[in-house]
């Protein structure tokens, strides 16, 4: 369920560069192959959620070929839930009130449609169920002093990354190269306080969770060549 996710930072999971994409993320400057043409789509270009703080967010591929963007707000008492099968045309798709005690990591997919997830601070692990209203529930048989979760959605153990999230939520700066008509109207954008980044594999999108919302950096040619990042990034 995680195919279409080229990159993906979570807290405590060392940064990566995305290479493939001949693009650099880092807090210095990310420069862009001059072939394809990167467009920054700032918060107040999106659906209103998308203007509001996020603390970790995740891809998902729905049954029907739509690829959904969850971002946790409001310390994990919020899901904003995007459509971003089409980077040019993101549509939000509401949010869910969630029960959780607190900040939370997404882990690992269990199954078609729910998610792992883990508490900071040592507070535990639960399951996100993506139902038609998203729900979390604490669920029996999932260990979280080791790295399987046993039958915890009625099928077979599930290995888990060791490295726990809370171990580190640092955040960075970012300085993005923007491509304009020319090479003479190429411009840096700055992009404050990001806590996560992640890249779709079908779009060459990448999503930075920041301190001013939610952040896309485009690559038009790959969302309609979707197989020249595929064929890099493998």
């Amino acid at each position: 369920m995680k195919a279409n996710v080229g990159v993906k930072r979570p807290h405590g999971v060392p940064k990566l560069a995305i290479t493939a994409l001949s693009v650099i993320l880092a807090s210095s400057v990310t420069y862009a192959n001059p072939s394809n043409r990167v467009v920054l789509v700032p918060p107040t270009n999106l659906p209103t959620l998308a203007q509001q703080s996020g603390e970790a967010m995740f891809l998902h591929d729905t049954w029907d070929g739509r690829t959904l963007l969850y971002v946790e707000q409001r310390q994990g008492a919020q899901l904003a839930i995007f459509d971003v099968t089409d980077p040019a045309h993101v549509k939000g798709e509401g949010s869910a009130q969630l029960n959780a005690a607190g900040p939370f990591d997404f882990v690992a997919a269990l199954g078609l449609r729910a998610e792992l997830v883990r508490f900071r601070q040592g507070q535990g692990d639960a399951v996100l169920d993506l139902s038609r209203v998203p729900t979390l529930k604490k669920v029996q048989g999932i260990q979280t002093q080791t790295s399987t979760v046993a039958a915890a959605n009625g099928g077979s153990a599930l290995a888990l990354p060791t490295v726990d999230p809370a171990m580190d939520q640092s955040v960075q700066d970012y300085r993005v190269l923007e491509s304009g008509k020319s090479p003479a109207d190429d411009h840096i954008v700055e992009v404050k306080q990001v806590r996560q980044e992640m890249t779709n594999a079908g779009t060459g999108t990448t999503f930075l969770l920041a301190e001013k919302g939610l952040f896309l950096i485009r690559r038009p040619a790959l969302e309609t060549a979707p197989e020249v990042y595929l064929n890099t990034a493998g």
